[in-house]
């Protein structure tokens, strides 16, 4: 069973989500509900800069911040980071490259997805953007949650990194909007044999422990990945972290890059903008 450890009073927890909820219920449309998101996390957290959510669990818990910048500075992602750039400079079997398809601040586009495709009437991610690329010039597609998929990523992380997340507002399309409250209903829908939902952990009890870990506040959270997880020896994609989640909670996971997990990524991105791109990332 998961137990959570409070470090905050229980008066002061339901004024705040009572304020977050309300804020949600009057607001206009995905920029109310982002302010009204920021707004949460810094009233919950005032000592931390709004910044700092970029880090994760280690924006809140300081003595795990001390053993993660240790690790980063002998990054355990920069194996996959190398193959990347190896992946990303060759070029195709017809001459195409993957600069091709991603033209201007390739390949720092990071900060630019998921973004909604009119053509497709679809979220559209950067691993679903990079298969893309491939099919378009030959090319068999990579496995989502894959080395070669995860590689490239990473590699396209850190070459966005310092960019700000730039999601456009979701508000100006019928199809976006639908996509995004798509993404929100299923963040805030209760799920498994534990019945929770993703803000049952990531908001409401962030900052909180479940048995010796610390849970990590959603502000914040899709700008570090893919990360380089310690417990399991390998890169993870931020699709495969929910899939986990999912799992803690004994529910049934969905596909990698299922459109369940697509507009997800697609709200909490959005939900983060402004904030820097800060992947690839170490967790324990």
């Amino acid at each position: 069973m998961i137990r959570l450890t409070t470090l905050w009073t229980p008066a002061r927890q339901a004024v705040l989500l009572i304020a977050l909820v309300a804020c949600q219920a009057a607001a206009a449309g995905p920029e109310d509900d982002r302010k009204a998101f920021v707004a949460y996390f810094q009233a919950r957290f005032p000592d931390i800069p709004l910044a700092e959510y970029v880090n994760g669990i280690y924006a809140i818990d300081q003595d795990s911040r001390e053993q993660w910048q240790e690790i980063e500075e002998f990054p355990p992602y920069e194996f996959a980071v190398e193959q990347g750039a190896a992946l990303w400079q060759a070029p195709f079997a017809d001459g195409g490259r993957y600069s091709d398809c991603f033209v201007g601040a390739e390949p720092g586009v990071r900060q630019n997805y998921p973004r909604y495709d009119l053509a497709t009437a679809e979220v559209v991610t950067l691993d679903l953007a990079i298969n893309r690329c491939r099919k378009k010039y030959g090319q068999a597609e990579l496995t989502f949650g894959g080395e070669e998929m995860l590689a490239l990523s990473a590699f396209m992380a850190l070459e966005s990194r310092g960019n700000p997340i730039s999601i456009e507002n979701p508000a100006g399309n019928p199809g976006a909007l639908a996509a995004y409250e798509q993404g929100k209903q299923f963040y805030y829908s209760k799920r498994g044999q534990l019945n929770f939902s993703c803000a049952d952990c990531h908001v409401t009890s962030a900052g909180l422990y479940v048995r010796a870990d610390r849970l990590s506040a959603s502000l914040g959270h899709p700008t570090h990945f893919p990360v380089y997880r310690s417990k399991l020896g390998n890169m993870l994609s931020l699709h495969q972290r929910f899939a986990g989640c999912i799992r803690d909670v004994r529910a049934k996971p969905f596909a990698l890059q299922s459109k369940e997990y697509r507009t997800l990524e697609y709200f909490l991105t959005y939900m983060s903008n402004g904030l820097e791109a800060n992947g690839p990332g170490a967790r324990k």
